[in-house]
């Protein structure tokens, strides 16, 4: 009998060990919040969203739900309202990405409610007040092939598209990434902004070192001051196509640490 009332106990305290473990695993997955699962990419100036296609690939591959904006570069006001529309048609919480120009298109439109964390891949990231441009001139760029037409629009050489803008891509990309840029209106690379997104939602930052298009020095600057969580890697302007699983990386970090409540 007291073998049987042995064995007995010990069941119950298995049992009892195992229904608080139950709980205790309940309890803990209740207190984490569910990554956010939407991911919206922006493009930047003299691109297209093309360029997102191996990020994209990471991401879908590992569960997002990804969409890709296009804005037209024809006005600042035109490319927030694209990026809007992309959010607004993921019907949930999101992570809004921007390279480059898109960076100052993520700073304006990331205030919409929907937007649970901003990732700027080597982009602007502009304070109340700013442009593009005027980053641009505080600090220069080293690229000098940069030049407006007789329609207010901003091309860069072709000759030195590969060199300035995406150097560390297979040169046929480059090339007819050269051929087939998108220009930029003076109006999208001069406007200023009015409302910061990155002074109330959490921030990430890719800093571009080999970066010919925006001085390395102003990415930093700006990184630190969003007191955004920074990485950096040896690329061009174009980091998140020639390092596409560090920028899917650090998306995919903000995605986790960010919390899915509006």
């Amino acid at each position: 009998m007291k073998k049987i009332y042995a064995v007995g106990m010990l069941g119950v305290l298995a049992c009892g060990t195992l229904l608080i473990s139950m709980n205790v695993l309940k309890v803990s997955a209740a207190a984490s919040p569910s990554r956010v699962k939407n991911v919206v990419l922006v493009h930047g100036a003299f691109a297209d969203g093309s360029g997102w296609q191996a990020v994209d690939t990471i991401l879908e591959k590992d569960g997002y739900t990804v969409s890709v904006a296009q804005p037209p570069e024809t006005s600042y006001a035109d490319d927030v309202k694209y990026a809007r529309a992309a959010i607004d048609a993921m019907n949930g919480p999101v992570v809004l990405v921007g390279h480059s120009y898109g960076g100052s298109i993520i700073t304006e439109a990331g205030n919409d409610p929907n937007v649970s964390a901003l990732v700027y891949i080597a982009a602007f990231a502009l304070d109340e007040g700013e442009s593009c441009a005027s980053i641009e001139t505080a600090v220069p760029q080293a690229s000098k092939a940069f030049k407006p037409d007789s329609n207010g629009n901003w091309w860069i050489e072709q000759d030195h598209f590969a060199a300035d803008f995406a150097a560390d891509v297979p040169s046929a990309v480059s090339h007819f990434m050269a051929i087939s840029q998108v220009p930029i209106s003076t109006d999208s690379f001069t406007h200023k902004a009015v409302s910061p997104a990155w002074k109330t939602k959490p921030t990430w930052y890719m800093v571009a070192s080999a970066d010919r298009s925006i001085n390395p020095e102003q990415e930093r600057m700006m990184a630190k001051r969003a007191n955004a969580k920074t990485v950096e890697v040896n690329a061009s302007h174009v980091a998140y196509m020639s390092h596409p699983k560090e920028a899917a990386k650090l998306i995919e970090e903000a995605a986790t640490s960010a919390s899915a409540k509006k």
